[in-house]
């Protein structure tokens, strides 16, 4: 429904756009992972009465932790799993749609995982797989776990894509971002911008009328006068404009004014729309100021209730979704664990360790589980 090209270049081009973008990137998958033990896992060893089994069994897992954060970090040769889950989302947020490409090995098990830019992806009318057009250069990618044959290229073995959107009711093909709400609040800001910058590239000069009384000028003088007006204040700061001007007679008097058409403050124009502009953009991603680097004069447990808002409300929902999806990629390896972000941490380690010291004594978790939580 919208060009996949101008939805990236907002990322680019608009700073409230962009810093909300990276906002949520980084707090949303940037924080990097761990796995946990499934539900079911721990069911079974809850269960089992054999402590000595038990505790050979939490030994293979650990050992399967390490192995298993070992086995995503080689699927790409290029970059982390968490730099490709950042690419990734980042896509997510700017236009709406997300792709990671699955690579098989021979033996049909997962060898590469990649992302792969969402303005070169299209979605099969059929819903059969996935088109990367560049240039005139096609390739075919089938749906995450399916076998079905190549309807296009003679690609016997195409690779498969995950595809993440931004659900929208309007359109069950494609996802579309959070930036659209805004789009004209983001137009808005992006033309503040650019009178700024057209007034400051003529020196913060206003235009001006001249007025010349009881005399005429020469027809060089006026050409250079001119020259001056329209050329010459737009190239250098502090120039000097020379005039010769006949002297004045007994009867007459010559006067030469300039006067200026604007001659009030002109510095920051739309200063406050510019302001409103951006608060419209943070709240259609549901990022706040402080999120972002920004600070006005809320106090600090204004920032920090937002702070709780945004968490709750975006990262860790967010969080649980992506989470699903990975965790198809991680079930082909094992169901002993599941692929588990890190969440936002609201709280200072004074506090925190006084959490988990509470804990301890209370029994709720083990020493071990709070040094495994400590990382």
């Amino acid at each position: 429904p919208w060009n996949l090209y101008e939805l990236a270049n907002y990322s680019d081009t608009s700073f409230a756009n962009h810093a909300a973008i990276d906002a949520k990137v980084e707090n949303i998958v940037g924080l990097g992972y761990d796995f946990q033990i499934s539900q079911r896992t721990m069911l079974r060893l809850e269960t089992n009465e054999d402590r000595e089994a038990v505790k050979r069994a939490r030994n293979r897992i650990e050992r399967t932790r390490i192995e298993l954060r070992d086995w995503l970090e080689t699927l790409n040769d290029d970059e982390s799993f968490t730099h490709t889950l950042t690419k990734f989302y980042t896509d997510v947020q700017a236009t709406g749609n997300g792709y990671l490409e699955i690579g098989r090995t021979t033996k049909g098990e997962i060898g590469y995982v990649g992302h792969i830019p969402s303005t070169t992806m299209r979605v099969r009318r059929l819903r059969d797989g996935y088109v990367q057009i560049i240039g005139q250069k096609v390739v075919y990618f089938r749906n995450f776990g399916a076998r079905n044959q190549n309807p296009i290229t003679e690609d016997a073995r195409p690779n498969e894509i995950i595809h993440y959107k931004e659900y929208s009711p309007l359109n069950t093909f494609y996802g579309i971002p959070d930036i659209m709400s805004a789009i004209s609040s983001l137009h808005g800001d992006q033309l503040a911008s650019q009178y700024n910058i057209d007034y400051f590239g003529n020196k913060a000069v206003p235009r001006y009328v001249v007025t010349l009384k009881g005399a005429k000028l020469s027809a060089d003088a006026e050409d250079k006068m001119f020259r001056f007006l329209q050329t010459s204040l737009r190239g250098q700061s502090h120039r000097t404009l020379y005039i010769p001007l006949p002297g004045d007679t007994e009867s007459n008097k010559v006067e030469f004014k300039m006067e200026p058409i604007e001659n009030g403050v002109q510095e920051a124009s739309f200063n406050e729309y510019r302001v409103r502009n951006r608060d419209d953009i943070l709240v259609a991603h549901q990022v706040p100021l402080s999120k972002i680097g920004g600070g006005d004069a809320s106090s600090i447990a204004s920032a920090l209730a937002q702070d709780r808002t945004f968490k709750e409300q975006v990262a860790r929902p967010a969080q649980k979704n992506l989470e699903k999806m990975i965790n198809k990629i991680v079930k082909e390896k094992t169901d002993i664990l599941e692929f588990k972000f890190n969440e936002l941490t609201l709280t200072d380690e004074i506090a925190q360790s006084q959490i988990i010291e509470r804990y301890i004594k209370t029994q709720v978790m083990t020493p071990n589980e709070a040094r495994q939580e400590l990382g």
